[in-house]
């Protein structure tokens, strides 16, 4: 947290007027020379000066340059931030925020009005604290900390609560005096801790631990309560502190904050699963009253009477129906008869009619056996006759009735080509009715 320098409000003793020297009173000034003698003089006596107020009548021009009036209870000044100075400003200021402005008085001749030209601006007191506590909740907002999907339901009937605060502070006494009247059944376990001063959020995120190990190992406090009384907002800023937030983050049990009034609000309340307006509250929250829970109980129990009897009724009518059904057991055992004679009747009826069509079946395939072999017997006749008539036409003998010859080598092999044979060579030559032996002249030589 920064720290802020404080001022005193008490009225300044200021020395007289001195700027101006004693022959100026009978000197007749002109407009502009007295104006600037005047602005010198304040320079002169009061000037850096730093001035705490609230803004008024904020607008800024679009050139950049900001004005605006400080005041308070007895006075107000006019102000004028120009653009550089305004650039360098961490925080949006508006109307009736508390400020601290460090500058120099000036005169606006133009008008002949004081104002105060700022040099620098930040939120005084309670308003820096604020301007903390949103870049705060911004930066937890940015890590999904307050996400809606985080937030878990609260058991409907817990069986142990937990309490985190300080064993003096009057809202423990609210919250025990609340679970006592409601749920005086459930145990209440109490974790101390500080709720305000610099040790305040590392003892808070401390019984936080001891919360968790305690449910996670033992099944204690099925749900925990945050909380404290009202306070400003110095108060309550350890409920603000980013670890704390985390800590409460990372809770294995759903967590009800109740800190402050019903118009607090810490970012405590932003992480918890439930924000309540009180820690009274916050109590009633996670523990229905026993009359309600009694009540629901008798509601419960009338209704499971109504319907077991309806249950019952309803059986007990579909006996009667089952009896009137079932009648005399010799009569149940005719009816079972004649139904088996039937079931036998029908599967010999439908065995006698498929053997029958199979006999039939099987004079017709007999019948037309002889004509069938007879075709298949003309149709591969028929075929064989058309393969050797084919195969007489490719018969070699036919070719060599026709005046040509067969030729081989001495060693069988067919000549095809005159490439194949040497002049002198011994050939033999097949022709239709024998064969004879020649030999290759070469084509010059005469026989």
């Amino acid at each position: 947290m920064r720290s802020v320098d404080t001022f005193s409000w008490e009225t300044p003793v200021v020395e007289p007027f001195s700027g101006l020297d004693a022959t100026s009173a009978g000197r007749v000034w002109a407009v502009g020379p007295l104006m600037r003698a005047v602005a010198d003089t304040l320079a002169a006596r009061f000037n850096p000066v730093a001035v705490r107020g609230e803004i008024s009548g904020f607008s800024r021009a679009s050139s950049g340059h900001c004005y605006f009036s400080l005041k308070d209870e007895t006075g107000q000044v006019r102000c004028a931030l120009f653009r550089r100075s305004a650039e360098q400003l961490t925080f949006a200021p508006r109307d009736g925020q508390l400020v601290q402005a460090r500058g120099k008085l000036d005169v606006y001749g133009a008008r002949g009005e004081l104002q105060l030209i700022v040099d620098s601006l930040q939120p005084a007191g309670q308003g820096a604290l604020f301007e903390q506590f949103l870049r705060l909740k911004a930066q937890l907002e940015a890590e999904g900390l307050f996400d809606a999907a985080r937030k878990r339901p609260l058991p409907p009937q817990p069986r142990s609560i937990g309490v985190v605060t300080s064993l003096g502070a009057a809202a423990l006494r609210d919250v025990v005096t609340a679970l006592q009247r409601r749920v005086p059944h459930l145990p209440v376990v109490i974790y101390p801790a500080s709720v305000q001063g610099a040790q305040a959020p590392a003892e808070l995120c401390a019984a936080l631990q001891t919360a968790y190990r305690r449910h996670t190992e033992m099944g204690e406090s099925e749900v925990l309560l945050l909380v404290r009384g009202g306070g400003s907002l110095e108060d309550l800023w350890s409920f603000n502190d980013p670890e704390l937030v985390r800590m409460v983050s990372r809770a294995p049990m759903p967590v009800v904050c109740g800190v402050g009034h019903e118009t607090d609000f810490t970012l405590a309340d932003f992480v918890a699963d439930l924000r309540a307006p009180t820690p009274t509250a916050a109590a009633e929250l996670c523990a229905p009253a026993r009359e309600q829970r009694l009540g629901e109980l008798d509601y419960l129990q009338e209704r499971l009477g109504t319907a077991a009897f309806s249950i019952l009724d309803q059986r007990g009518q579909r006996l009667d129906r089952l009896a009137q059904r079932m009648g005399r057991p010799s009569a149940r055992l005719h009816d079972s008869l004649q139904n088996l004679s039937r079931l036998q009747h029908r599967l010999q009826s439908g065995w006698m009619l498929s053997t029958q069509q199979r006999r039939s079946r099987l004079r017709a395939l007999e019948a037309q056996l002889p004509s069938a072999l007879q075709r298949s017997f003309n149709q591969q006749q028929q075929r064989l006759q058309r393969c050797e008539l084919s195969l007489g036409l490719l018969d070699p003998q036919l070719v060599l009735e026709r005046g040509y010859a067969f030729l081989t080598d001495v060693q069988g092999l067919a000549v095809t080509r005159a490439a194949q044979v040497q002049p002198g060579q011994q050939l033999r030559a097949t022709l239709a009715d024998g064969s004879v032996d020649v030999r290759v002249q070469a084509p010059d030589q005469k026989p």
